[in-house]
Formats: structure tokens, C-alpha cells, sequence
């Protein structure tokens, strides 16, 4: 705002510099030259007060120059207007009293920086002018005719006028006056603002308009157009939308500038069709249209541009330095205003001379109280301040020319009173119409109003569509009431008109996005194609794990049942058997109860088949290491010794699931993130037991290594003869079992990020423990529980060996083995030692070679 100023007084200072260096060059050349008129382009009236004036007599000129075409009605009428009013008050006995007004009116030309020029000679009288060096061919100083001193100012008709000759004026503190209303809109409607505001150059190229056209449709959604300008760019503006066939999009809305005038509209109707316009609350000054009808060019000089005015209302000519050199018709000067030519008074008239008229009853006041009574002017008068004459302008109160109140408020304003117009089109008839007004509030008919499309209702005008629901305003910046719809993605839902919200964690945005609503929770399901397979699996096992234990204890004195050792048998039965039944409680509801099983049982089932298979290799590795060595059997072999090892490496397991109860008790959790996809409505919550993968690797990471480590002495102990005890299917079911968890671990794991991980990886370790289940209850009890049951004939004891003889039998069976891999030509031979008891009598060697 401070260099806006300082640029505005930049301005003024050249302006005063271009002006009284002309003046001062003229004054030098020839001191004794008359001067030229300086009424030529100005009226100028004597009185004892001055009043200047400033009204639009011209239009604007193209290309350079500075005046266009004359302004019959809103430049002739006005200032007539100003002339009838001071000769009204002149002729008033009561107003004013032995002091003349008189005028000092200059032609703005509808532009701001000619005004701001003419206007130059308001302060004139204001201006000491140094003289001393300027003297005349006699050698005496020259006499100066003394300029005009305005007290106050009349117009402009322009808001870009009236700004920059107020700028100027109130350096010397000469009072504008502005002899019409402006209208404000205020509107309180809300969502109302402006998506556009574009400036209209003083000097518009060619194209100017139709740029500014393209610049509107860049928010097509916002229709409605307030233009304050001036009638020809009004005229202009709508050419353009013509031009680049706009018709029916804009809805205009024009200032009292277009009012009711047709001059905007000719031969572009069908563009303005639907415009809202509007005019301060007018009458027609009968008084003013008498007075004008009797001008002529004989009784009316003192207007400069009434001979103007007389060649364009009658269409004729004025002798040969007429303006209308074209016009082939002469004027006669009998002619007569309102008979020989169209008259219509112009709308502004009645505040013109109400101007006029406060200004003259603030002097009257003013003069009353400071002159007490003193005809004429008194020497307080004789230099008026400005802002003393101010403060009575801001306190008049008189009934206008057209018999209403006349007031202003603190700010200096009038009260507004509009008549609010509609530009409708009704067969192929243009015309304004009024539907409504505005007095202290506006009153509107909306049934009267019409528009292009032919429906009533009001047109909608917006920059930008409303937002759907799930939606949230992005806007754009330095434009308030225009934006962009972005959509509430993922779990964001719409929390303002203007913001969108994370939900939390737990929930989900609602359908509309305008809420977050609870994630549904989810657990495995009986009948879900995952928990069917297992479930199936582990029914079948379960049976065949209770017939082979039926079949056992049913024939538990059998030879078979007996050589297998029946302690660690019902022991690994029932390791069998808790590894089909952890399938259950994997797939069950989690709650605290099945919480709790699933940390006892999800381990112990391996934990108690594979101490027992661990003890059962670990017993015949000793025997024979034992063998090599000496001839005493080794410790801990009886079946309570056994029992006594299985079961304390089975506590081991049980100590590990306690030390986790007493750490961190069994609870359920819902799992939001498992199933968190990118798509809120499949985000599902799972309810789970709170069993980390962790956990789950250090409660199967103790039977995994009593597998790992029962496999190793399967290796060990593989040269055992066939005959002897189960040390050959104990090897192949642990090399079955490693490659089980094998294939188990890359499935398990590398699912963690699968949003089907509860499912993949239940089925996958119940099926895991299941299959290793089957594979140790078909390698080591089938075959079995098939002699026992088929083939009974076999179930018979067999000669009993001595300790020493089944070592004995092992060692020979090694060595043969070692002798027939260094046989060349593929001999083989195999040697048969069998020992019947300790004595050498029982001993035989049998060779039998093959070449």
C-alpha cells in the first residue's frame, strides 16, 4: 500500500512538472501575447464561489487520442444538470443569500489520466507563482489574471477517475463531491466470492477482450460476471463473448454504469438476454426537462459543447467548421430539442443537482455561522478550508430535487436506494424489466425474473461443483471459493469439509467416508476349505492311532508286542496321538481355554514321540558302541530306565511351557494388521492366540531338536542288523520327519506377508504334524499291527541271543560289509556269524562266495 502510494504521487509530481513547465514556457516567450482562451474545452461560470465539475462529455479515443464521440445524455445531460442547478439557487432568495455560485466544468473524456490533467487547473489559484524573473517590454512586472479557486468538485462519473482526481484534490484540500450513488454489494448468503478478478486495461489492445473472455471460461462452472466498467467496455466485453459464441453461458450482473441503457446491448441481445442490472431509485425532473427542451444554441453559449451536441441529437451540420463533416444536411438552428429529436432525460440528472444542492446548503451553513449575518461573503469565507466545508457537506439534510431526503452518514455516504433490473428478451422484444429493489434490504420478485434456458429457477454459478461425500475440498490457492475434489483414500474418511482423517487403527471408513465404523473380526472357521483337509487328516489318524493302540493292548503278550518294547511303544502312541489332536484346538475359537491348550499340546505331541524314538536309538547305539568294547552290557537299558529318560526329556518341555505361562499368560488378540489391505472394505481383524512366530519357533524348537538329534543316531546306528529291534525304520522315519519340516519352514514363513497367512499357516503345521505323525505310526506300527492281525502264524518267540552273540553278529556283519566293497569285478561276499551262546562250541561260520 506505501509504494502503491508513493507511485501515485510519483505520478502527480510529473504531471504538475509537465503542466507548469508548459505554463512557464508560454509565459517566457511572449509576455505581451494575449493568452489563448481557457474556456475553449471548459465552461466557466463567474461567481463568488466556484464550484468545478468533471463529467464525461466525450468517450473515450482510440489510437491515441484523447476524446472519442460526444456523450449526449450521460455528458451534456449531467452537466446541464449542474448549470440549471446553479442557476436555481443563484435565483433562490433563501439559499445562499447575496452570494453567487459559479462552475469551472471539464471534460473527462472517460479516461483517468486526461481527467487527472484537466483537473490540474482546480488547484491553479492554490499554486504561489514566482515571478521575478518575468518582466514585460515596459520593464514592469506583469499582471496575472488570477485563477479560479474551486472549493469543491462535482463527478467524476468514473470510479477510476474519481479515485485519481481525489488523490490530487486532497493535497489542496479541495472537496470532491460525487453527484451520484455507488453501489456496494454486500452479500451474506455465504459460499458467495469471486472465483476471477480481471482488470480491463485503459488502453486495451486488439484481442484484449477475447483474452479475457478465454480467461473466464477457465472456471466454466462459475457463470455469473459482475462487470464494473464503463458502457463501451460493457459493450465490448459482450462483443467478445458473441465472438467466441458464449451466448447463454454468462450470467451478467452489471453496476448502475449499465443500468437501463440500450447503447451496451445493440445487435448483441441475445448475449446480454438474463442480464441483472441496477440503478439508484430515480425521478424525472419535470423542472429539468423544461428547462433543457428551451435550450438552444442562441440562449445557451455558455456551454462549450453545445454546438456539439446540437449537430448529433438533429443529425445536421453547423456551417463549415461543423463536426459532422459528412453529414449532408444543415443545421438551421430553429431546431428544437424534444420535437425534432428523440428526448429522454437521463438518469443521473436528479443526483447531479442534489449534489449540487449540498454543496450549497453546506455554504449556506457554513456562511451562516461564520458570517453571522454579513451580506455577501465575509472575510472568514473569503479562503474556505476544506475539511471545515467537509464536515458541513456530512451534516446537510434537505429535500432533493425529486421531493426526497437527502442525508449522509458518518462515512459519507447516502443511503442507497436501488431499482434492480432484468434485461429479458419476449417475442423478439428486448427490453429491461424491474424485478425488485433495494431499500435498507433487498426485495426481489423471483417469479419475474427469465433467463436464456427458459426455466425460472435460478442458473447455478460456482467455480467448482460440490464435493461428493467421501470427498474433501483442496483449495486452490489465492482463490477461496474454488477447489479440487480429492477422495478420502485408503483408511482416511472425511473428518471437515476440508480435511480427511486417519481412522483408527481398529476401524474402517464407513461406505460413505464419513465416518470410520468397527474392521469385522474374523477367525478360521470349521468349515473353511483349510481346516477341512486337516481336520479330515487328523480323524484319520486318531482312528488309526486308537486301533493300533486297541490291537496292541489287545495282544500285549505277543511276541511282537513284547520285542518292540511295549513301555516306549504306548509312549510313542501317544505322542502319535497328541499330534493329530493338536489339529483341534489350532482350528478352534481362540479364547483362554484353547489359548492354553494350544501352548501345551502344540509341542508335546513331537516332544513325546521323539524322546521316545530318541531314547529307543540312543539305547541301541550304547548297546552296540558298548559291544566293541567289552562284553557287559551297558547301563540304563531296562524299560524303567528308559521310561525314566523319555520322561525327563519330555519335563524339559513341560518346564519351557510353564516358565511361558507364568512370562506371559495366554490371551487372545485381534490381529488388524494381517489382513490390513490397501482396500478398507476387505480389512478384516483376526482373533488369534497371542503366540508370536517366536514363540511358536522356541516351543517346536525343542522337539525339533530331539528330531534332529534322533536322526543322527539313526545314521549311527544303521549297520544294525535287520533282525535286530527297529533301528532301520527308525532311520527312515526320521529322514521322512526332516524332510517334512523341511518343506514346512520356506511354507510357513515365507507366507507371513500373504493376506491369507492365518489360514496358510495353520493348515500348513497342523498338516505338518499330522504327516509326521502318519509316517512314524506307518513305518514303525503297520507292519506290526499287519503280522499281528494277518499273519499271526509269524507272531511266535524266536531263539533268545546272548548279548555277546548279537554284538558278535553285528561286528562280522560289519566287517563282510567292508571286505566286499574292496572286492574287484564286482565279487561279493557275505559272511554269516551267529553265536547261539557264550561257549565255543555254539560257534559257526558259514562262507558262502559268489564269482
Amino acid at each position: 500500500n506505501h509504494i502503491k502510494f508513493l507511485l501515485n504521487y510519483f505520478v502527480l509530481l510529473i504531471l504538475f512538472f509537465h503542466y507548469f513547465l508548459n505554463i512557464s514556457l508560454y509565459q517566457r516567450t511572449d509576455p505581451l501575447t494575449p493568452p489563448a482562451p481557457e474556456n475553449a474545452h471548459s465552461i466557466r461560470l463567474d461567481g463568488d464561489i466556484i464550484l468545478g465539475g468533471l463529467f464525461p462529455v466525450h468517450s473515450r479515443g482510440e489510437r491515441g487520442a484523447p476524446c472519442g464521440e460526444l456523450k449526449k445524455e450521460k455528458g451534456i445531460h449531467r452537466l446541464e444538470a449542474m448549470l440549471f442547478a446553479i442557476d436555481l439557487i443563484n435565483k433562490d432568495p433563501d439559499l445562499l443569500p447575496n452570494v453567487t455560485l459559479g462552475a469551472r466544468i471539464l471534460d473527462t473524456c472517460s479516461r483517468d489520466t486526461y481527467a487527472l490533467e484537466q483537473s490540474l487547473t482546480f488547484v491553479q489559484a492554490l499554486i504561489e507563482r514566482d515571478s521575478t524573473d518575468v518582466r514585460c517590454a515596459s520593464g514592469e512586472q506583469p499582471i496575472f489574471a488570477k485563477p479560479d479557486k474551486i472549493i469543491g468538485v462535482i463527478g467524476a462519473a468514473a470510479s477510476s477517475v474519481s479515485i485519481m482526481v481525489a488523490n490530487i484534490l486532497r493535497l489542496f484540500k479541495v472537496i470532491p463531491v460525487y453527484g451520484w450513488r455507488w453501489v456496494g454489494l454486500g452479500v451474506e448468503m455465504g459460499g458467495v466470492c469471486i472465483a476471477q478478478s480481471l482488470k480491463i486495461p485503459r488502453e486495451p489492445r486488439p484481442g484484449e477482450f477475447d483474452k479475457i473472455i478465454l480467461r473466464l471460461l477457465e472456471t466454466p462452472n462459475a457463470r455469473a460476471v459482475v462487470m464494473f466498467a464503463n458502457e463501451d467496455d460493457i459493450r465490448r466485453v459482450l462483443d467478445a463473448a458473441k465472438r467466441n459464441n458464449q451466448t447463454g453461458h454468462f450470467l451478467w450482473v452489471g453496476s448502475d454504469s449499465w443500468g437501463s441503457k440500450i447503447s451496451p446491448v445493440v445487435q448483441q441481445e441475445s448475449v446480454a438476454e438474463g442480464a441483472i442490472t441496477i440503478l439508484p431509485k430515480r425521478a424525472s425532473i419535470e423542472a429539468f426537462d423544461r428547462y433543457f427542451k428551451s435550450r438552444s444554441l442562441s440562449n445557451n453559449r455558455r456551454n462549450v459543447w453545445f454546438a456539439e451536441f446540437w449537430e448529433e441529437n438533429f443529425g445536421c451540420k453547423l456551417g463549415m467548421h461543423g463536426k459532422r463533416p459528412g453529414s449532408p444536411k444543415k443545421c438551421t438552428g430553429l431546431e428544437k430539442v424534444g420535437r425534432d429529436s428523440t428526448y429522454e432525460q437521463e438518469g443521473k440528472v436528479q443526483f447531479v443537482m442534489d449534489a449540487v444542492y449540498a454543496m450549497a446548503h453546506a455554504l449556506h451553513r457554513m456562511h451562516r455561522d461564520l458570517c453571522l449575518g454579513y451580506p455577501g461573503l465575509c472575510p472568514r469565507m473569503s479562503n474556505i478550508d476544506g475539511k471545515e466545508l467537509l464536515g458541513y457537506i456530512r451534516n446537510v439534510s434537505f429535500n432533493g430535487s425529486a421531493k426526497t431526503l437527502v442525508v449522509f452518514n458518518e462515512n459519507g455516504d447516502a443511503p442507497g436506494r436501488y431499482d434492480i433490473y432484468q434485461y429479458q428478451i419476449t417475442n423478439r422484444s428486448a427490453e429491461y424489466r424491474i424485478i425488485g429493489h433495494w431499500t435498507d434490504q433487498l426485495h426481489l420478485n423471483m417469479n419475474a425474473m427469465q433467463w436464456a434456458s427458459g426455466d425460472s429457477s435460478v442458473p447455478a454459478s460456482v467455480c467448482s461443483l460440490p464435493c461428493q461425500t467421501g470427498e474433501r475440498k483442496k483449495v486452490v490457492k489465492g482463490v477461496p471459493c474454488c477447489w479440487h475434489c480429492e477422495r478420502c483414500e485408503g483408511y482416511h474418511y472425511q473428518a471437515s469439509e476440508f480435511t480427511c482423517q486417519l481412522c483408527p487403527y481398529e476401524q474402517r471408513p464407513d461406505q460413505n467416508r464419513t465416518g470410520c465404523q468397527p474392521i469385522p473380526i474374523i477367525k478360521l472357521e470349521w468349515y473353511s476349505p483349510w481346516a477341512v483337509a486337516p481336520v479330515f487328516i487328523a480323524i484319520l489318524g486318531i482312528l488309526a492311532t486308537t486301533f493300533v493302540v486297541v490291537t496292541f493292548v489287545r495282544h500285549n503278550d505277543t511276541p511282537i508286542v513284547r520285542a518292540s518294547g511295549r513301555e516306549m511303544s504306548y509312549v510313542l502312541l501317544t505322542g502319535i496321538f497328541l499330534c493329530y489332536v493338536i489339529t483341534f484346538p489350532m482350528i478352534a475359537a481362540p479364547g483362554l481355554v484353547v489359548c492354553s491348550f494350544r501352548r501345551i499340546f502344540l509341542g508335546l505331541g513331537m516332544c513325546f514321540s521323539y524322546a521316545a524314538l530318541l531314547t529307543k536309538t540312543n539305547r541301541i547305539h550304547r548297546i552296540f558302541e558298548q559291544g566293541k568294547r567289552s562284553v557287559a552290557a551297558p547301563r540304563f537299558i531296562s524299560p524303567a530306565s528308559q521310561l525314566v529318560i523319555t520322561f525327563s526329556l519330555i519335563s524339559v518341555q513341560l518346564m519351557g511351557v510353564f516358565v511361558w505361562f507364568v512370562a506371559d499368560p495366554p490371551h487372545t488378540v485381534v490381529d488388524y494388521g494381517e489382513q490390513r489391505t490397501q482396500d478398507p472394505e476387505n480389512a478384516r481383524g483376526v482373533l488369534k492366540c497371542d503366540i508370536s512366530d517366536l514363540s511358536l519357533i522356541c516351543s517346536l524348537g525343542y522337539s525339533i531338536l530331539l528330531m534332529v538329534t534322533c536322526t543322527v543316531y539313526a545314521i549311527k546306528t544303521r549297520g544294525v542288523p535287520e533282525t535286530f529291534n527297529e533301528a532301520k525304520p527308525i532311520g527312515f522315519t526320521m529322514y521322512t520327519t526332516c524332510i517334512i519340516w523341511l518343506a514346512f519352514i520356506p511354507i510357513f514363513f515365507g507366507t507371513a506377508q500373504s493376506a491369507e497367512r492365518m489360514y496358510i499357516q495353520t493348515a500348513t503345521l497342523t498338516v505338518s504334524l499330522s504327516l509326521s505323525a502318519s509316517v512314524s505310526l506307518g513305518m514303525l506300527y503297520m507292519p506290526k499291527v499287519y503280522i499281528i492281525i494277518l499273519h499271526p502264524e509269524q507272531n511266535v518267540p524266536k531263539r533268545k541271543r546272548s548279548f555277546k552273540a548279537i554284538v558278535t553278529a553285528a561286528t562280522v556283519t560289519n566287517k563282510l560289509s567292508q571286505l566286499a566293497s574292496e572286492r574287484p569285478n564286482g565279487e561279493v561276499k557275505t559272511e554269516l556269524c551267529e553265536s547261539v551262546d557264550n561257549s565255543s562250541e555254539y560257534r559257526r561260520l558259514l562262507y558262502h562266495a559268489h564269482c
